[in-house]
């Protein structure tokens, strides 16, 4: 995969509307000239995401995520950088260029993209023998409206054929000028000796897809009921596919799990394509592997709400215990329901209405305490010792919640249905995080020394960020302002004979008091991205007189993008709230801006002086020198003077 251009990314960003791109995936009301909506990060009731379509940019107060209409992909979609740049290309039609990488990353990057055009020509290929064959018409058509899918439902999910021949896809593969490695590094193909033989052969074959869309691998359905033939095979993992970092369905499904704000969980394909068909839309599958970490974080960019549904067997009950702990260790919350005996959601969604189904779920589905009590209730009848490792069960898990009220709530609950104290609950909790305490205190005295010393100064390192973050806040917001700024300047006085300070009131722009000030004391910026985003606005300023936030976001990186439109939006939420229509008066910041930032340059300025008597007096302690005492003592003069100054100020 090649690099795209900058004129194609800045065409992207002239044309892409954030407030149109975000509208997509959550719903967003009109808030004077901006946008509020409920954030999509986090669980909340009063909206705290706001758009700006003036600036271009986003703010998650909630979370404290935010950036340009790129970083929302990135973030909700899960997205890379150049995958959330096509999106947004396909979306506004802009034709993508490219230009090349260093020829090592090119090497990596065209075998990744070599695979995935392997992938989607034998999407491609499945599909037309589906379709346009007349065995795929009789055979594999017939099969799946016998099990009951959807001609909708088909197209939507792109499932194919595979036919019953040793080589006929790799064949047209190499036909069609496809190299054997790239086949057999995609998993399509099996190499034996110099011939390749197709891996797939004679099943219905269901792509798995990313977040985006493009398929990475398959899961592969034989369509007889042959008890000496595995009955699904899957892709091996690949450069593109981890099985336990892709969930089937997610790309159908994600707008629906947003919408509802809620995901259900079940276990194969055929469960995912049958509750979507009948009306069930937010729902994915784990494909028969085991839950992992990555799946869960691909659910929770979406929803923190979980619901699984599980066949009534052993294997269903214990991947649905498996995933118990995983998704609470997650912050999420989870609810658990049991279909009827012989039934799973394959078979469940296709012998009910779409009522009767939500029905069924909204009464059956449980929390993981009364799950795992009524699971284990006939174990622990009349037998105390198997009743306290069921309690134990639980009370683990509910160590595992975050939320203090929650996890409260859950203990009432466990101890109404297993009659025994909230105490002891609690006291069995206590051990349990005490435990993990301990085996935090076990580690190495001097690991725990490093983190000491380091936290020693949090308070310094913080107070020196937050002003720097407000200077750059102040040259974002008013630096192109003319301000009258009340100077000290330092004279010859022949009457007293002496060099005495008076005080001048002098009109200039606010980027360049801060400029001039920053430079006579040779400041620099202690945070890197502090200091890229002065030496940018610096360098607008200089060479425009002003600058163009719509036109700066697009060229920054999503770091420096998210500080920006963090600092816009604060500003701009303050407005909203509109205190004067309440009878609320309050003095605004840019009605002080020469006030702010004198005293924020001279809150540096006193900052940095007393980190620097701090570090002489460190080196006084191991080396008793006269000249340094000297320098100290100058600068506690000084520290004096910019307090004396700062409280005039104030």
């Amino acid at each position: 995969m090649n690099l795209i251009s900058k004129t194609t990314i800045n065409n992207i960003f002239e044309a892409a509307r954030v407030e149109e791109v975000i509208s997509d995936f959550i719903s967003l009301k009109k808030a004077g000239s901006s946008f509020k909506g409920l954030s999509p990060f986090s669980q909340e009731k009063t909206p705290s995401f706001m758009v700006s379509p003036a600036k271009q940019i986003w703010k998650d107060f909630s979370s404290g995520k935010g950036g340009n209409v790129v970083a929302f992909l990135m973030e909700h979609e899960g997205f890379s950088y150049p995958e959330a740049l096509k999106y947004l290309g396909k979306k506004y039609n802009i034709e993508i260029k490219e230009f090349s990488n260093t020829p090592e990353e090119q090497i990596k990057l065209d075998l990744r993209e070599s695979i995935f055009i392997a992938l989607s020509f034998s999407s491609k290929y499945y599909t037309e023998n589906l379709y346009n064959t007349d065995k795929g018409i009789s055979i594999g058509m017939s099969y799946l409206n016998s099990r009951g899918f959807s001609k909708e439902s088909i197209k939507k999910f792109g499932l194919g054929i595979s036919f019953n021949e040793k080589k006929s896809f790799t064949d047209q593969a190499l036909k069609n000028g496809y190299e054997i490695s790239i086949l057999e590094k995609s998993g399509l193909t099996i190499k034996e000796g110099k011939e390749g033989l197709d891996r797939f052969k004679n099943r219905i074959m269901f792509p798995i897809k990313s977040i985006s869309g493009r398929v990475l691998g398959y899961g592969a359905r034989i369509m007889s009921n042959s008890s000496k033939i595995a009955k699904y095979i899957n892709s091996p993992e690949s450069e593109v596919y981890q099985k336990s970092k892709v969930l089937y369905g997610l790309f159908e499904s994600k707008s629906f799990i947003i919408k509802e704000d809620n995901c259900f969980l079940v276990e194969g394909y055929t469960d995912v394509i049958q509750l979507h068909q009948k009306g069930i839309k937010n729902v994915v599958s784990s494909s028969g592997t085991a839950l992992s970490s990555d799946q869960i974080m691909l659910v929770k960019r979406l929803t923190e709400n979980v619901t699984v549904i599980f066949d009534r067997d052993q294997a269903g009950i214990n991947a649905a215990l498996r995933g118990i702990d995983l998704i609470l260790e997650h912050g999420m919350n989870i609810r658990i329901c049991r279909l009827d005996d012989g039934e799973d959601p394959d078979s469940f969604a296709k012998n009910h209405s779409l009522g009767y189904i939500k029905d069924f779920i909204s009464q059956n589905s449980l929390d993981f305490i009364n799950f795992k009590a009524s699971l284990l209730a006939t174990e622990y009848e009349n037998e105390p010792t198997k009743k306290a490792e069921v309690i134990n069960n639980i009370v683990k898990s509910i160590s595992l919640v975050k939320d203090t009220i929650k996890m409260e709530l859950y203990v009432q609950t466990c101890s109404k249905i297993m009659n025994i104290s909230e105490d002891s609950i609690f006291g069995t909790l206590s051990q349990i995080k005490n435990s993990k305490e301990n085996r935090f205190r076990n580690k190495p005295s001097q690991s725990f020394n490093i983190i000491k010393n380091q936290s020693s100064k949090g308070d310094l390192i913080d107070e020196l960020y937050e002003l720097e973050k407000k200077i750059i806040t102040i040259l974002i917001l008013y630096g192109q302002k003319t301000e009258t700024f009340n100077e000290s300047i330092l004279i010859f006085s022949e009457e007293d004979d002496e060099i005495i300070e008076k005080n001048k009131y002098v009109n200039s722009k606010v980027f360049e008091k801060i400029f001039l000030d920053l430079q006579q004391d040779e400041i620099e910026f202690a945070n890197k991205e502090f200091r890229d985003l002065f030496d940018i606005l610096m360098t607008e300023y200089q060479i425009k007189g002003f600058i163009s936030i719509e036109k700066i976001v697009p060229s920054l990186s999503s770091k420096l993008s998210e500080i920006v439109s963090s600092i816009i939006l604060q500003e701009e939420k303050h407005l909203l709230h509109k205190w004067d229509k309440k009878s609320i008066y309050v003095t605004l910041p840019s009605e002080n801006v020469s006030v702010m930032v004198t005293e924020t340059i001279l809150s540096l300025r006193k900052l940095l002086v007393s980190k620097k008597i701090e570090s002489l007096q460190e080196s006084i302690k191991s080396k008793n020198n006269k000249s340094v005492l000297e320098n100290v003592m100058g600068y506690y003069q000084l520290r004096r003077i910019v307090s004396s100054k700062l409280n005039r100020v104030l």
